[in-house]
């Protein structure tokens, strides 16, 4: 199996021994992506609406340094500090990223320190088109 590491400047970089992303068998598995500038690594929003938005940008940033995007995503992890207050409200902002058919997605509740939403993913990797020539 070919591991392949994924990285962008446009997402937070990993915070310990850990990749943005691996390639591998026809997937891109992201590491969980937060709600963090990737710049200046502070969370950005106070409310479950702004930082899903920032944590889905991080996400598709990802994504992106793979050639991919939220189409590509066939399942997703979502980690919410307060799964009870915020389902609806990450939800709503949640959808606007995805298409139909929607990704699997499992939603946890989890400490997640000082920020209120942790989102991975894996994606399909499309198979290069036969060379027909």
């Amino acid at each position: 199996m070919l591991r392949q590491p994924v990285t962008t400047t446009l997402a937070p970089s990993p915070a310990g021994p850990y990749s943005q992303a691996i390639a591998a068998n026809g997937f891109l598995f992201t590491a969980g992506q937060t709600p963090h500038d990737p710049a200046t690594g502070d969370t950005v929003g106070a409310t479950i609406g702004e930082q899903t938005v920032q944590a889905m940008k991080n996400l598709g940033a990802v994504l992106s340094a793979h050639g991919l995007d939220f189409s590509h995503v066939v399942k997703t992890t979502v980690h919410l500090h307060h799964p009870g207050r915020d389902f609806e409200g990450f939800n709503a902002i949640y959808e606007d990223f995805v298409d139909l058919p929607y990704p699997a997605r499992t939603t946890v509740g989890s400490f997640l320190d000082d920020f209120l939403v942790e989102i991975d993913a894996v994606a399909a990797i499309p198979a290069p088109s036969p060379d027909l020539r």
